[in-house]
C-alpha cells in the first residue's frame, strides 16, 4: 500500500474506532434506537470509503504492476484475488 493511502486509512480508521466508541456510549446510555442505527449506517459508510480507498490503490499499484512486469502466474492471481474480493461485497 502506497503511504499516502496508509496515512489516509489509518486518519479515517481512527475516527472510525471513535464513532464506534460513541455508538457503544449510545446504547449504554439507552439512547433512541433510530439514533443508534444512523450511527452505526454513518460508520458502515466510512468503513466502505476506507474499503473502497485500499481497494483502488491495489490495483492501481499491485495490479497495474502484475500487468506490466509481464508475470501471467501474477497477473492470473491477482485477478483471482479482485474477483473474490468483489464477489465478497455482494453478499
Amino acid at each position: 500500500m502506497r503511504d499516502p493511502v496508509k496515512k489516509s486509512a489509518g486518519v479515517r480508521l481512527s475516527r472510525i474506532e471513535g464513532q464506534v466508541r460513541g455508538i457503544a456510549r449510545m446504547i449504554a446510555e439507552d439512547r433512541y434506537c433510530i439514533d443508534v442505527i444512523n450511527q452505526i449506517e454513518a460508520t458502515r459508510a466510512a468503513l466502505k470509503k476506507v474499503g473502497d480507498a485500499i481497494l483502488r490503490d491495489h490495483i492501481e499499484h499491485c495490479v497495474e504492476g502484475a500487468i506490466v512486469s509481464g508475470d501471467a502466474e501474477d497477473q492470473r492471481r491477482k485477478v483471482a484475488e479482485l474477483v473474490q474480493v468483489l464477489a465478497q461485497g455482494r453478499t
